[in-house]
C-alpha cells in the first residue's frame, strides 16, 4: 500500500478535523479526545453535509446540517439512519500522519 504523508497528528484539534483534498474528493481526517485518528469522505450520506464541521464525540461524529450520526471506524450511519461514507486506513507514526489513498481509489472502481 502506497502512504500519502498529510501532516502531523497536532494539526488536528482534539475531537476536529482536517480535510484533505485528493483527485476522488476531500477526506475529512477526525482525531478523538483519545488521540485515535480516522478517516472518512467529507460528505454525509444523507444530503452531503460537510462531516469536518460536525461535532466529534467518542469514535462518531455528528452531521452539522441533520444530525446524522456517523462511525469513524466503520463510516456507518448509527442509529435509525441508513448509509455510509467510505474509510481510508490511516497511519500514525510518531504523531506524523498518513492516509493509504490508492485505497479509496481501489474502491470507487
Amino acid at each position: 500500500m502506497n502512504w500519502i504523508t498529510i501532516g502531523h497528528i497536532d494539526e488536528i484539534p482534539l475531537r476536529g478535523a482536517r480535510c484533505v483534498k485528493t483527485p476522488e474528493g476531500k477526506i475529512a481526517v477526525f482525531r478523538t479526545a483519545e488521540n485515535e485518528v480516522f478517516a472518512i469522505e467529507d460528505h454525509c450520506p444523507h444530503k452531503g453535509g460537510p462531516l469536518s464541521q460536525g461535532i466529534v464525540h467518542g469514535k462518531a461524529v455528528t452531521c452539522p446540517l441533520h444530525n446524522w450520526v456517523i462511525s469513524l471506524e466503520t463510516g456507518r450511519a448509527l442509529g435509525a439512519d441508513e448509509g455510509e461514507v467510505r474509510t481510508i486506513p490511516v497511519r500514525n507514526e510518531g504523531g506524523h500522519l498518513s492516509i493509504a489513498l490508492e485505497s479509496l481509489m481501489m474502491a470507487a472502481e
